[in-house]
């Protein structure tokens, strides 16, 4: 410690018994007195700071980055930063969809009411638009709750598809937020990848096939799949996917997982994005990406994932 610095921090150790003082001053001495006080130990913390900060800066030895290793010098070992396994599981599966003939393109992170709920031929009284469901800034704007908020966008950048080749076939990765009580299977940050096909002769058995061949190629083995109604605003009929519980993750035949919503697009949701329902149709799905992280590598609680613990992503 340098002499300077020294003298900096006696003197601040000093002014404990000037504070002292205060309890013997009249009442209306106390306020000046005080203030003076508190004025010079501010200026006396803020000179230990520039001190502290130029010795520091001093003793730093500099590197030279660009100085090549000599031949029997031993070299440094640095820590290796991993790809963190949501990043490399989208990729993955932005290839495999990308295999099956779909352009990619990434969603936004921040929307407004048309693209979230009004494009989506969600109702004005739906409960999604409440604030218990849906994160909203104090402008106004929506983190999108979930990626079919880019359908709109999808639909009215690739319509000019449908005459040049006849179909529009897009998926849309990205991050999605929601209002959620955090648990092991909760968590407010997540990833979802949502998927359109539109063509004059789009069906359900397409889409059945080709989310089915999806599933297929991510966990390498042919699987069983099934479906039940579901209800969203944007699609009619609606769905919900399943498939058997592929071997990898200890599936024998006699167990389920729900991987998703799907469904054919709404004529109302073709509508507002400009193509006529009565000669296209579409459908649509969407799926969350960390629960096939989770189910991939056993992960148990998918508050991991957001939690930036490094002994965590040392494993990937």
């Amino acid at each position: 410690m340098s002499k300077q610095l020294a003298d900096l921090k006696l003197a601040l150790k000093s002014l404990g018994k000037e504070y002292a003082k205060l309890k013997t001053l009249p009442a209306a001495e106390k306020k000046s007195f005080g203030e003076k006080l508190n004025a010079k130990k501010s200026a006396l913390l803020e000179e230990i700071r520039r001190e502290t900060e130029r010795a520091v800066s001093e003793n730093l030895e500099p590197l030279d980055l660009s100085a090549p290793f000599a031949e029997n010098a031993e070299k440094p070992t640095f820590p290796r930063g991993t790809i963190h396994p949501l990043s490399a599981e989208l990729d993955l599966v932005a290839e495999i969809w990308k295999d099956m003939g779909f352009s990619v393109i990434e969603s936004v992170q921040l929307d407004d009411e048309f693209n979230m709920f009004d494009a989506l031929n969600f109702p004005q009284n739906h409960p999604a638009r409440d604030s218990y469901d849906t994160f909203r800034t104090e402008e106004g704007f929506i983190p999108p709750a979930h990626t079919s908020t880019m359908q709109y966008r999808a639909l009215t950048r690739f319509r000019p598809d449908l005459e040049e080749k006849g179909e529009i076939a897009v998926v849309i990765p990205g991050r999605v937020f929601r209002n959620e009580d955090l648990d092991a299977t909760h968590e407010h940050t997540f990833y979802q990848c949502e998927g359109i096909f539109v063509s004059k002769t789009a069906n359900l058995g397409q889409l059945l096939a080709v989310w089915k061949n999806f599933f297929e190629t991510y966990y390498g083995q042919e699987l069983n799949i099934k479906t039940q109604p579901g209800f969203f605003p944007f699609t009619e009929p609606s769905l919900e996917f399943q498939i058997e519980k592929p071997a990898s993750l200890g599936g024998k035949g006699d167990g389920w997982l729900e991987m998703g919503g799907c469904g054919m697009i709404h004529p109302n949701v073709l509508k507002t994005a400009g193509i006529d329902p009565e000669v296209y149709r579409g459908f649509a799905w969407g799926g969350g990406i960390d629960r096939l992280v989770m189910l991939k590598y056993g992960i148990n609680d998918v508050r991991y994932f957001e939690s930036g613990k490094l002994d965590f992503l040392k494993e990937f």
